[in-house]
């Protein structure tokens, strides 16, 4: 199909906005389908998996298409729950424009302004659809008064291309047309219509259009707005891209048929049937079924077999992919989200998908010990199909954690874990990484003696301890003149003392940032072996540390949240009642970014208390800073809950 009769565009809009719903529309209009599916009976086409049917909402983007009036419309339906938020930021890499969909009762929400920040970053057009406008306590007009408040003063009704407004908005968005306009000449049927197209691909106008997915009122307007305003791919804004092979880098990609191959792939699934299915979005040029493509990220080439047009659940095979299509593969063995495709001679890289960082985690453990063997395979397939999910294991508090987006985002994870791989955990609050040091330098012993009966055991060291500076790690130095211990016995104390560090002394956590200098011991001919001096050094390293003003360490985070100015109080007093800091703020866009160092240890709950002050409008990014001490207050707390836990564990 050319190219000029495509158009791919992406549903954006807020949890239960009615953007499912509104498909099953479109797809019914275009007889693509011969009855509706509901939410409430689990038969859309989008929502098909068992999660989406049991929670009855989106989780997962679905990939849909209809023929209208001899064009092709490929249609990705996104979720609208914050938690999800990356299934948005992988489609519209994939689209050329999008329907921005309104509830006309609730008007512009929290998920609307953030779909909209994306589209404005990504510089796509769009046109609005109001929503549920035949429900009892809509307000069409109260909610378009919402949109030119809270979205852009550029969006108009389009009823008529005669009404007055809308011909002196799109005359003011082309100067030639304004010439005529102003001159008091009437514009054409054409010049509008032409003007209108024009003004809505350069984002000078975002035409608004009521109706009712549920009842398909305003269905045939909508398609009629997205074959006439909407981009075909040939008309796409331009994308980054780059040639590795030339000297100026940048490049320009031609969005043709004709043009050589190029392809992003933007998302992964995992099929029950056919496995693994590669999705992409072909930018240029032709790719045929049964050949093959350069992945210049990989820097390989990969064979390919059937390519296939996805219809929500169903794969059906095309014989190629072309400019404009979204296609998936099968089983693909190098090729993975972010990846650039091409033809090796001729280039392209396209830049990778940044995801938000993950905003809360639990730590997981299996019920079973015959799920232990399955539970890091399975959750890693997962966090395969969903970048958002991260999987790490903690090697200091030998936990596995598991991160996400938010605590819906975590529970479907946690659900597919179940349904899917037949693997059931327990989930928890991650435990702190803290570490100990000392605040002062000390002079100790380390002495052990044992007799029975035939040899004994005899190794004696003097160690002197020093605090580093933060981050410094660990030092030994052999400092043994004169024989006092034998050179074979030096490195034995040493070990000793590493492993006394590794299991702490005053609440179990790695002890670092210190010097220990092996100044001074004694030796039996007989009886001093390895194991003695091992046993000496790490005595003498806990004798060390008791004596050198212990302290606990605990992970310092750097934070930055994202926040409506109204909130900005609210954050602020939350900040400091968490130990935290402000250390600076900066404007994006209408929001305030406040930039914070907070304990790692009060930041667990935060995802969730974030979204309450906010009404849902704050987001947050957070990176490890540095350690710095704990607060004897907090500290005396961490310290009593280990010694408890250990009598505990020593009394059973």
């Amino acid at each position: 199909m050319d190219a000029q009769k495509k158009r791919n565009l992406i549903l954006l809009g807020h949890a239960q906005s009615g953007k499912t719903t509104l498909s099953e529309s479109l797809l019914y209009f275009c007889k693509t389908t011969t009855r509706k599916g509901t939410i409430a009976d689990g038969t859309t086409v989008s929502d098909y998996s068992f999660d989406e049917i049991e929670r009855k909402n989106s989780i997962n983007s679905a990939f849909l298409y209809c023929d209208y009036k001899g064009y092709r419309i490929q249609i990705i339906d996104t979720p609208g729950y914050a938690d999800f938020f990356g299934e948005v930021i992988s489609g519209v890499r994939a689209i050329d424009s999008a329907v921005i969909v309104v509830d006309a009762i609730a008007g512009v929400e929290v998920g609307t302004e953030r779909v909209w920040g994306i589209l404005e970053e990504a510089g796509l057009p769009c046109v609005i659809f109001i929503n549920k406008a035949d429900k009892e306590g809509a307000d069409t007009k109260k909610a378009l008064l919402d949109i030119k408040e809270r979205l852009s003063r550029k969006a108009v009704e389009v009823v008529s291309l005669d009404a007055p407004d809308l011909v002196e908005t799109i005359a003011e968005s082309d100067d030639k047309l304004l010439e005529k306009y102003l001159g008091g000449e009437k514009l054409s049927s054409e010049e509008l219509s032409n003007g209108l197209r024009q003004a809505v691909i350069k984002r000078n106008i975002f035409p608004v259009i009521s109706g009712s997915g549920l009842t398909d009122k305003g269905i045939e307007e909508l398609l009629n707005a997205i074959i006439a305003y909407l981009p075909s791919p040939a008309e796409r804004a331009e994308i980054a891209a780059h040639n590795p092979t030339s000297a100026e880098n940048k490049k320009e990609v031609t969005f043709k048929t004709d043009a050589p191959f190029s392809a992003f792939v933007f998302k992964s699934i995992s099929d029950p049937y056919v496995g693994q299915l590669t999705l992409l979005r072909v930018f240029s040029g032709t790719l045929l079924s049964n050949t093959g493509f350069y992945n210049i990220s990989k820097k390989t080439r990969e064979r390919i077999g059937q390519i296939y047009i996805l219809q929500g659940k169903e794969q059906r095979a095309v014989e190629a992919g072309s400019c404009g299509d979204v296609v998936a593969i099968a089983k693909l063995k190098e090729t993975l989200t972010s990846d650039s495709l091409c033809d090796e001679k001729n280039q392209f890289l396209f830049e990778p998908l940044i995801f938000p960082e993950p905003a809360i985690s639990a730590s997981v453990k299996p019920k079973s010990r015959q799920d232990e063997e399955k539970i890091s395979g399975a959750l890693h397939k997962l966090a395969s199909e969903d970048p958002t999910f991260k999987v790490t294991h903690d090697p200091q508090t030998k936990e596995m954690i598991i991160s996400g987006l938010g605590d819906q985002h975590l529970s479907v994870m946690i659900s597919r874990l179940k349904k899917r791989f037949n693997v059931e955990v327990e989930l928890g609050t991650p435990k702190v990484s803290y570490k100990e040091t000392i605040s002062k330098s000390v002079k100790v012993q380390g002495k052990f003696k044992r007799q029975s009966g035939g040899r004994g055991q005899y190794g004696d060291c003097w160690i002197e301890v020093e605090p580093l500076e933060r981050g410094k790690g660990f030092e030994f130095i052999d400092k043994i003149f004169g024989g006092a211990i034998p050179r074979n016995f030096i490195p034995s104390v040493e070990k000793g003392v590493r492993q006394a560090c590794l299991e702490g002394a005053v609440a179990g956590y790695p002890i670092v940032d210190i010097r220990v200098r092996l100044v001074d011991g004694s030796y039996h001919e007989v009886d001093s072996s390895d194991m003695a001096f091992q046993i000496a050094g790490s005595m003498a390293l806990r004798k060390a540390i008791m004596a050198a003003g212990p302290v606990l360490l605990e992970p310092v985070m750097d934070v930055d949240i994202v926040i409506p100015e109204e909130s900005l109080g609210g954050i602020s007093g939350d900040i400091n009642s968490r130990r935290g800091r402000v250390i600076g703020m900066e404007v994006k866009g209408k929001n305030q970014v406040l930039k914070a160092q907070v304990p790692l240890s009060e930041m667990f709950t935060y995802a969730n208390d974030l979204r309450s002050i906010t009404g849902g409008r704050g987001m947050y990014t957070m990176r490890f800073s540095h350690y710095e001490e704990v607060p004897h207050k907090v500290a005396s707390m961490i310290i009593i809950q280990y010694q408890a836990t250990k009598k505990r564990d020593e009394e059973e």
